[in-house]
């Protein structure tokens, strides 16, 4: 009985279990859909590859790149003399010493001091049989703005030579070196223009204290800027450039000058600075396109000086968003110009104060150091395509770019804007009123935006919206990027105290 019970169980548990089988397949089944099919790739599939494995990023081969481009990275090394400096402190502070302090430095015989030899290193690239070697102007200079006194190229082969300077740019921060000899290994230019977000580089250089040395990253960004060609340009009428191409590549102190190439081996750039916040590489490398650093170092060699193509449009930058509002200008729509020198070549072109630079060579830009790296590749009288908003409508001009602006225009240019007739206060002038330079308005021009101020003719700018200004050349700077209302301080000779004048720019 027991076992004929047993028997019962199981047959009921068996059908109940093909009968669940069978429900499942009949009906459940029904509500699931394949997702992906084993033997077709759906229509809209984001194939990475076109279905080309071997054009998979882990089969790319970088050995040949390398090698072949280690062959044409030097080693340069410089060599700042010891330097003389005098410990005396600056006239403004002597008055408030004392006898005291007279007989303290006389007893220690406390007088000038020596900075010691100072000696360096980074990297270059050969770019002609022949020795010509492009690197970072910051390489080889004496921090300065001169050279160092003694400059030494180390080739990968350990091969050493005494190279000379054959011209520097510090707004681009290039520098042309030569060395003596023939058949000298050398990288081909490549085209920066065509780098593409995400393609593989190599970065080769000789960082920190090591011999030449490869890593590899991706192109992070293109056009970047980062403010750092600033300091090289500050005492100038030459704006900086920079449009870096940033990657990961790891890339350290003594990179700098170093190339970055592609894949089959192409200069695309040369590494030029990295940011650290903590003071050690943190994934961020920039370097100058090969297509900015080509046209500079062919016009140091052919003429010995950059042949720049000036535009004569003077813009505002950094505008705060009352400002763009009150200007009508969108974040990142254009290059907001604030003044247009009568004897510029986008003057002769049609381009007004208001407008907004939208292209240059039909490439957009949207700030002041991209047009200005846009303009670095043409040189004086090239014709350059320009697109503009005027009133909320786009004209398109082309603007033959003129050549280096004089110290003339350049106070002329200052002087335009604020309506005056400028000169620099001379230097023994500088001394007996103890300050360290400034502005003197020679003339107020009549209708011009010092007339409507109370200012006379002979006061000195000392600063604008309170940054101590000590030549018509950082004057100018300051008021190009200046919009609405600025403050001008200063004093009158022979009177005390100081003045301060609001003078509005808006229109």
């Amino acid at each position: 009985m027991k076992f004929k019970n047993v028997l019962l169980i199981v047959a009921i548990s068996s059908g109940s279990a093909l009968a669940s089988v069978w429900g499942y397949s009949k009906f459940a089944h029904k509500d699931f859909v394949a997702i992906q099919s084993e033997s077709k790739v759906p229509a809209n599939y984001a194939g990475f590859f076109d279905g080309n494995i071997a054009n998979s990023p882990v089969n790319i081969d970088f050995t040949q790149a390398a090698s072949t481009s280690v062959q044409a990275v030097v080693h340069i090394k410089t060599k700042i003399a010891a330097q003389k400096v005098s410990n005396e402190l600056p006239r403004s502070n002597n008055r408030n010493r004392g006898g005291l302090d007279d007989w303290f430095d006389q007893f220690f015989n406390f007088g000038p001091q020596m900075i010691p030899e100072q000696r360096a290193s980074g990297s270059g690239v050969l770019i002609s049989d022949d020795g010509y070697i492009v690197t970072n102007n910051h390489v080889v200079s004496d921090q300065n703005g001169g050279v160092a006194g003694e400059i030494m190229v180390t080739l990968h082969n350990k091969k050493t030579y005494k190279a000379r300077l054959i011209g520097k740019d510090p707004s681009s921060d290039i520098a042309v070196l030569k060395i003596d000899g023939t058949g000298l290994p050398y990288l081909v230019y490549g085209n920066s223009d065509d780098v593409k977000l995400g393609q593989w580089v190599l970065a080769i250089g000789y960082p920190l204290t090591l011999e030449t040395t490869v890593t590899a990253g991706i192109v992070s960004a293109k056009g970047r800027s980062i403010g750092i060609n600033e300091r090289q340009t500050r005492g100038t009428n030459v704006s900086p450039v920079e449009s870096f191409i940033q990657t990961d590549a790891a890339v350290n102190q003594g990179n700098s000058g170093g190339a970055l190439v592609t894949t089959d081996g192409k200069l695309i750039g040369i590494n030029s600075a990295i940011l650290a916040p903590n003071g050690t590489y943190a994934g961020y490398s920039f370097a100058i396109p090969v297509n900015i650093a080509k046209k500079i170092v062919n016009d140091i060699v052919e003429f010995g000086d950059v042949q720049r193509g000036y535009l004569g449009i003077q813009y505002a930058s950094n505008l705060s968003e009352d400002q763009m509002k009150e200007l009508g200008v969108k974040e990142d729509e254009g290059v907001y110009v604030s003044a247009v020198p009568t004897d510029g070549g986008a003057y002769a072109a049609g381009i007004k104060k208001g407008d907004i630079i939208t292209k240059v060579n039909n490439t957009p830009v949207s700030s002041g150091i991209e047009m200005s790296a846009q303009i670095a590749g043409f040189r004086p009288n090239d014709k350059v395509q320009m697109s503009y908003l005027r009133g909320g409508k786009e004209y398109n001009t082309t603007v033959t770019l003129k050549g280096k602006v004089s110290a003339v225009e350049v106070m002329n240019a200052a002087g335009d804007i604020i309506g005056a007739e400028l000169s620099n206060l001379d230097s023994k002038k500088a001394e007996e009123y103890d300050v360290a330079g400034g502005v003197v308005v020679k003339k107020i021009t009549e209708g011009g935006k010092l007339s409507e101020t109370k200012m006379d003719e002979g006061f000195v700018i000392t600063s604008v919206n309170g940054k101590a200004i000590k030549s018509i050349d950082e004057l100018s700077k300051i008021l190009n990027s200046a919009v609405g209302t600025v403050k001008l301080e200063g004093f009158y000779p022979g009177f005390r105290g100081s003045y301060t004048y609001p003078l509005d720019l808006t229109n």
